[in-house]
């Protein structure tokens, strides 16, 4: 096994601290303009860029497990923010959609939440750090869903 070097071991233990705090902001920030949670929020935007998607396909699009992203969806619905639509029998055929007091409660969180994510990550990059700190993400990104799609083939029985 290959150590990380101790520019890559600094860059990742950076990386970690700016990710911990960035979500402790983001979550301090929602709970004090509109009650919602970092969580709340995420499936709220997937829901109001998207509109209603089945449970798996909102699952994928923001990255999350079946049993996490089942939770979230009941605490939400209890509180008005989201709503089930189609079979209640079926589960594969219903969908989740944002309720009018969740495109409320988005409204008035979107221009903090904006606010906050360009002052503290792009207003402090020129646009040449911006456009290689977007390339470096989107990387990341590529070789996650690769690597995951490479573990989906070996665990996948063959016909």
């Amino acid at each position: 096994m290959e150590w990380l070097t101790a520019e890559q071991q600094r860059i990742w233990r950076d990386y970690l601290a700016m990710v911990s705090r960035l979500h402790t902001a983001m979550h301090r920030q929602l709970q004090s303009d509109c009650e919602l949670s970092l969580s709340d929020y995420d499936v709220l935007v997937a829901l109001s860029e998207r509109g209603p998607l089945r449970i798996t396909e909102l699952g994928e699009l923001i990255g999350w497990e079946q049993s996490r992203l089942s939770h979230q969806l009941r605490r939400m619905r209890g509180r008005g923010l989201v709503e089930r639509q189609g079979d209640d029998d079926d589960r594969r055929a219903a969908t989740i959609a944002i309720t009018a007091e969740g495109r409320s409660a988005l409204e008035v969180a979107a221009p903090g939440h904006v606010d906050l994510v360009r002052s503290v990550v792009f207003d402090g990059l020129s646009p040449t750090q911006q456009r290689a700190f977007g390339r470096a993400v989107l990387t990341v990104l590529e070789r996650l869903t690769d690597a995951q799609a490479d573990r989906n083939a070996r665990t996948t029985p063959s016909p």
